[in-house]
């Protein structure tokens, strides 16, 4: 079970990343939208790294941010195309 620190700190990167990645795609959604896909870009970031061969997001440092910031470009960039 998560802790309520940990909660916070998850819902704050997710928002960090998920901003970063609108900026990046040029998309804007507000807070809660780059929250939800800052999160859910961290899991498809993992999953990526994990069929290269790489380790997934390991927690609150670079590297994570890296993660979860390619993994959010890439679900933004899916929805973009979508709703062309």
């Amino acid at each position: 079970m998560m802790s309520i620190m940990s909660i916070i700190i998850l819902i704050i990167f997710g928002a960090l990343v998920g901003w970063v990645a609108s900026i990046i795609v040029g998309t804007s959604g507000g807070l809660l939208l780059d929250i939800i896909v800052g999160i859910v870009g961290s899991v498809i970031g993992g999953w990526l790294m994990n069929i290269f061969g790489y380790s997934g997001a390991s927690g609150f440092n670079l590297y994570s941010f890296l993660v979860a910031l390619l993994g959010s470009v890439v679900l933004l960039v899916i929805v973009k195309a979508i709703r062309r």
